[in-house]
């Protein structure tokens, strides 16, 4: 497809049935860095309300930094996948002594961050700076592949598309003048196709469907935190009787928390981490 008309046509979308979330209204470097964090894993629609509260509480990196992690994993329950809070925790401490409180302004100067990723690392360096940073997650894989790969498609349809081949059709249509408009927009197209047409990532390498929550490790580790933020430290008997976790699975659970630090233990008393 000639580059023109695509980008016309991902702009015309955009203008039509854009997208408004407050990251986006305030692209202020921290609570763009917020919001990805946030958004990993999670539907926008959900992060709106924790995003608002969190800037409100810490509206620097600083002011997270000097919070307890309890306290920090009691704002983030709700969001799921709780390593993140940690990592973000980390993050704003590392940002407020090592950059003086600047968020960096490159994928470069983001990638040695806790937690940060070359998506995370792209995306915050774009919506923080209009960075011209090439960076690829699910909604802009879709678009491309709607777009750019219908022919191979048509031959296969068990054709997968890889993102090694999707990279370089990103840099080329790129709008280097507006970086962040131009992904809000695809972005903005793939979340829309996704609801009207078989989802196009299902022909991506990469594509996995995640594993049932329900009775998972995840949700496991999930209810250890949770409780132990909500009732405060325990014993693994008390764990035992307030989640209803079986014994092998809670210590499983309690050991990997530990290696991460998200949990301590101190004369067979389990309380949250300090970091």
């Amino acid at each position: 497809m000639d580059r023109t008309e695509f980008r016309n046509i991902i702009y015309t979308n955009f203008k039509k049935a854009g997208r408004v979330f407050p990251w986006r209204e305030d692209t202020d470097p921290w609570g763009v860095l917020v919001s990805e964090f946030m958004l990993q894993q999670t539907q926008t629609d959900r992060v709106i309300p924790y995003w608002e509260r969190w800037m409100k509480l810490w509206p620097k990196p600083g002011d997270l930094a000097k919070a307890s992690l309890e306290e920090v994993l009691r704002e983030w329950s709700g969001l799921g996948y709780n390593r993140r809070a940690r990592y973000l925790k980390e993050c704003a401490a590392c940002i407020t002594t090592e950059y003086h409180g600047k968020v960096p302004d490159t994928p470069e100067g983001l990638l040695p961050l806790p937690g940060i990723g070359a998506y995370t690392a792209g995306a915050i360096s774009c919506f923080a700076y209009n960075y011209p940073a090439v960076f690829i997650e699910t909604n802009i894989r879709a678009t491309v592949i709607h777009f750019y790969f219908q022919d191979r498609l048509k031959v296969s349809s068990d054709t997968k598309v890889s993102d090694a081949e999707i990279f370089p059709i990103l840099e080329s249509v790129l709008d280097k003048k507006n970086p962040r408009k131009w992904y809000w927009a695809l972005m903005d197209y793939g979340a829309a196709l996704k609801k009207i047409t078989p989802n196009p990532n299902r022909h991506s390498a990469h594509y996995t469907r995640q594993s049932p929550f329900e009775g998972s490790f995840r949700q496991a580790r999930g209810r250890l935190i949770r409780t132990l933020v909500s009732e405060g430290p325990a014993s693994v008997q008390e764990l035992r009787k307030r989640t209803g976790i079986e014994k092998t699975d809670l210590y499983k659970a309690l050991e990997a928390l530990q290696k991460e630090s998200m949990v301590a233990e101190e004369d067979g008393v389990y309380r949250i981490g300090a970091i």
